[in-house]
């Protein structure tokens, strides 16, 4: 589940709305900027899991109906080749590369965001905090890439770490906007909260599943 959701955009979406400090403006233009960024940060992953589900669903059309089980990048794509057609690989050699710079540079904006925030301050990337965040999460990420012999092995490996550090950011962020002292009267309101832990608990438990699925 964390491939899907990427628990560090959880960070990025939630600064987006810090830095633009509609805390100093009325309660009418707070709301309505509440909402406008409801509608942005739930389009953005509706379109990310539109995405993540058609990736699903020609892996499973392509590699699973065909009882292949793949162990490498490589193999990945010579498959797709005649299962596909010739253009089928070097698209997933595009999409993979492009998706990557995607979740680079959103990895360094949230790490950023957060190393800032840690100081009271909202990410610029001016800012030195700011860009201290950046710099040691990409040159941390760049550090292991490179220590990693095996690239599919590693690509799974950070996935699994994702998926266990997704359940803490999810509490985390339901506690956060469920606190009066933290969020005053914009709080989330007993429906949302019953809503959310019931989201939070269902990702638990399926991240703990496919955990054991592992050792088994």
């Amino acid at each position: 589940m964390g491939a899907v959701v990427m628990p560090h955009n959880l960070f990025l979406h939630s600064e987006v709305i810090q830095s633009r400090r509609w805390n100093l403006e009325g309660n009418e233009v707070i709301r309505k900027k509440l909402n406008y960024e409801f509608v942005d940060t739930l389009a953005s992953m509706l379109v990310g899991w539109v995405i993540n589900s058609a990736m699903i669903l020609m892996a499973a059309a392509t590699f699973h109906s065909q009882t292949v089980e793949v162990s490498s990048l490589d193999q990945a794509q010579a498959m797709l080749k005649p299962l596909l057609g010739n253009a089928a690989a070097i698209v997933f050699g595009i999409a993979l590369l492009f998706s990557g710079l995607s979740s680079s540079i959103t990895a360094g904006m949230a790490g950023g965001s957060i190393f800032s925030g840690l100081f009271g301050e909202p990410y610029n990337i001016h800012d030195t905090h700011s860009r201290i965040g950046v710099s040691v999460t990409l040159i941390g990420a760049a550090i292991i890439i490179l220590l990693i012999r095996n690239p599919f092995q590693g690509l799974i490996i950070s996935q699994m770490f994702l998926s266990i550090q997704l359940p803490w950011t999810i509490f985390l962020q339901i506690y956060l906007t469920s606190s009066k002292k933290v969020m005053g009267k914009y709080s989330n309101s007993f429906t949302e909260k019953l809503v959310l832990w019931s989201v939070a608990v269902t990702v638990t438990v399926l991240n703990i599943l496919l955990l054991l699925s592992l050792f088994h």
